[in-house]
């Protein structure tokens, strides 16, 4: 079988460079059967490094079906196979290729809320091995919802991830520096006046290790500072869900009042998940400017060159965040008509850096 070279390619990328795979390894392979190809490479390129790739595939409509019969008691079970498997491998790769984004739209939000809160402490073992990387699979579904023809999504898709990230994380060096020195954020655009601190937290430099494709730096905001209120530009997909023109309005670090004009009493249930989720856990910028355009998928569109993205709930202890959560959910301000400031300094206006 002829396998697409960007395939290939890719596959080299996350075995090669994302990850850090020794000899005697398991490395979980999560996807769904759509993304079989790179899987294949995936595997392939684990065994020969003398690891042992542990496929786990996931089929259409199974989610749905899941939270459509699970009564709230079997919601409410936690996968204790699924603890074990996350205690015994070294890392993972994880394949996004849906061919439905919509699956969920119609689920009761209480009832994905509820399954989160139980998943969290698996997610909590899988950041805390800080060996593993997620990607997206080119598919219809996700071609359609970018506006665009599947073969005009693989070019875009494959464009932006195979790169060479080695160089990327050495142009990320003056953004982390600038937020390791920063201690207060001023974001200012239509509708939009928002300040917190990231005094003593660290900026934590994005290229490539965790996300695929990559492109941001981020740190984690002073729990308790956040003042003002945004407008988010693009609508926030959460779960399958898309919750379109939202504005939060914080007040001494907490969401006091959240609108918005699509699936409002969707986004006021994500943020009553728990006490973390009214907080902010994650301030990130985005340095991809070969991404240029919104296509509602998150692992693309918070790298868009000359935005920013503040995530509710957990932040990554990495980036100094404190938060804890079951939710971390990232929503998008583009700049390219607004800026920011660090301290006294405007450090990017109408897009681009001044720095």
């Amino acid at each position: 079988m002829l396998i697409d070279p960007r395939i290939t390619e890719l596959a080299r990328i996350l075995t090669d460079y994302s990850l850090k795979i020794k000899k005697g390894d398991i490395i979980a392979v999560d996807c769904g059967a759509e993304a079989r190809l790179l899987a294949f490479e995936i595997a392939k390129n684990i065994f020969k490094k003398g690891a042992h790739p542990r496929l786990n595939v996931s089929l259409p409509g199974y989610a749905y079906l899941y939270y459509s019969h699970a009564s709230e008691e079997q919601l409410k079970v936690f996968p204790k196979i699924a603890e074990f498997e996350a205690n015994m491998i070294a890392g993972s790769i994880g394949i996004g290729s849906e061919l439905n984004t919509r699956e969920l739209s119609n689920i009761d939000p209480k009832k994905v809320a509820m399954r989160r809160k139980i998943m969290y402490p698996l997610s909590q073992i899988h950041l805390k091995k800080n060996n593993w990387v997620i990607c997206q699979y080119p598919t219809n579904a996700l071609a359609q919802d970018a506006d665009m023809s599947l073969e005009e999504f693989e070019d875009f898709a494959f464009s932006a991830t195979n790169q060479d990230w080695a160089a990327e994380d050495q142009r990320q060096d003056k953004f982390k520096a600038m937020l390791d020195k920063g201690e207060k954020v001023r974001i200012l655009a239509k509708d939009t006046d928002l300040t917190f601190s990231i005094k003593g937290r660290q900026g934590i430099k994005c290229a490539g290790h965790r996300n695929m494709p990559d492109g941001e730096v981020f740190c984690g905001p002073v729990e308790t500072s956040t003042e003002g209120h945004i407008t988010y530009t693009y609508p926030a997909i959460y779960g399958g869900r898309e919750v379109d023109g939202i504005t939060l309005v914080f007040k001494k670090g907490a969401v006091v009042k959240a609108t918005a004009k699509k699936n409002e009493a969707f986004l006021n249930e994500m943020i009553k998940l728990d006490a973390g989720a009214k907080y902010l856990g994650e301030f990130g910028i985005g340095l991809n400017y070969g991404i240029k355009r919104f296509i509602r998928q998150i692992l693309f569109d918070e790298k868009i060159g000359g935005t920013i993205h503040l995530a509710l709930g957990m932040a990554y202890k990495e980036g100094g965040g404190k938060n804890e959560s079951a939710l971390h959910w990232d929503m998008i301000k583009d700049l390219r008509d607004g800026e920011f400031w660090i301290d006294d300094t405007c450090v990017q206006k109408k897009g681009k850096f001044l720095i």
